[in-house]
């Protein structure tokens, strides 16, 4: 009858009935018809492939059909501490932030909608943060990092430290909350000082580099009592090189390197064990003296050695002219022992030449004349 209407909705479509512009009903798939008169019916088709019901009047639609809107709709009405997973078929397929009320269409898949609460922890199940990573949420609406192996995660929410992280993968909501991940390396590390112009106790102008090997051994305060922990050992390095050195000569410096070492180690040591560091070791490369320190250096090694060669050298003579004196007196106290000195030389010289002409027997070579011929 003209009074009637006809309506098709297809099956993956669900059509909305407004009678005097007020919500009457849904229509599912099939062929409806319906009254009519004057006209009163205002209808609008929606393609519900895409789950999320797009309209403006969504608060309209949940006050108007009431009970009946559980039949074709699924409300996600989450509180200002709440999250929602919205799952289709049992896979999450969107994020809801907290506040948020949206309606979603039944029919063409299974939709729920699972809520999380804030109170509850911030931390997101690995299973649950894999999926939202596949689906290019989990960067938007998280905070994820890893924390590796010898290292340790500090989680901060707005500001707050609450609780360190051991190595593995995290990941934690980021609505509402400022959160933030900080990982804090465990392992040893070197630290190099280099290039400190530094005066000696007697006033020697000199240039120190110095190495030192340091590790945080609790995070937490490393952390949160300095603003950067690395920074602040740097400095307590360089004051302790200052200090090290303006109490020491030069020759103490040069003498005992050791001791220079150890003082530097103490000091620092002392001054970071309360911001959660320790200093494992400390040693002084390098001391690189001015160009003019090193040629007074120079000269005063050199003269150094000079002396102590000529009082070797001295030594050494007035030990052979003690050897001849007591050589001198034994021959002056024993003929047959001068005897054998005059054969002992006899026989070097014999062993140079080729002919030899005594006169006078063996006591004209010792007073005479001997000729000598050498070879050749």
């Amino acid at each position: 009858m003209f009074w009637m209407k006809k309506v098709v909705v297809g099956d993956a479509e669900r059509a909305l009935v407004y009678r005097n512009r007020r919500i009457e009903r849904v229509l599912g798939p099939g062929v409806h018809r319906l009254g009519n008169w004057k006209r009163q019916l205002d209808l609008s088709l929606h393609s519900i492939v895409d789950a999320q019901y797009n309209g403006r009047d969504a608060d309209a639609l949940i006050a108007g059909l009431g009970a009946r809107l559980d039949d074709h709709f699924v409300l996600a009405n989450l509180g200002m501490q709440e999250i929602g997973l919205m799952l289709r078929n049992g896979r999450i397929d969107e994020v809801l932030a907290p506040g948020t009320r949206q309606l979603y269409w039944k029919g063409l898949a299974q939709i729920e909608v699972r809520t999380i609460a804030l109170a509850d922890g911030l931390a997101i199940e690995p299973d649950v943060a894999n999926r939202l990573r596949q689906l290019a949420y989990l960067d938007r609406i998280a905070v994820a990092g890893a924390v590796p192996t010898e290292s340790a995660g500090l989680l901060f929410v707005d500001g707050k430290f609450v609780r360190r992280l051991e190595p593995g993968a995290y990941a934690f909501w980021n609505f509402r909350k400022n959160v933030s991940v900080e990982v804090i390396e465990l392992r040893m590390q070197a630290m190099e000082v280099s290039g400190q112009e530094l005066l000696t106790r007697d006033k020697v102008s000199l240039r120190v580099n110095l190495a030192a090997s340091v590790r945080v051994t609790d995070p937490v305060a490393a952390r949160t009592r300095v603003a950067k922990h690395a920074e602040h050992v740097y400095r307590e390095l360089q004051y302790g090189l200052r200090k090290a050195v303006s109490s020491k000569t030069l020759d103490e410096l040069l003498g005992d390197k050791a001791s220079l070492d150890a003082d530097i180690f103490a000091y620092v040591r002392g001054q970071v064990a309360g911001i959660g560091v320790e200093v494992l070791g400390v040693g002084v490369k390098d001391v690189i003296l001015p160009g003019e320190m090193k040629e007074i250096l120079n000269g005063v090694v050199q003269a150094e050695k000079t002396a102590q060669a000529n009082v070797i050298r001295r030594r050494e003579e007035a030990n052979a002219t003690r050897s001849l004196l007591n050589t001198a007196k034994l021959i002056e106290d024993s003929p047959v022992l001068m005897r054998l000195k005059e054969l002992e030389a006899l026989e070097k010289i014999t062993e140079k030449i080729d002919k030899l002409t005594v006169f006078g027997g063996l006591e004209g070579v010792m007073t005479q004349l001997v000729s000598l011929k050498g070879k050749g």
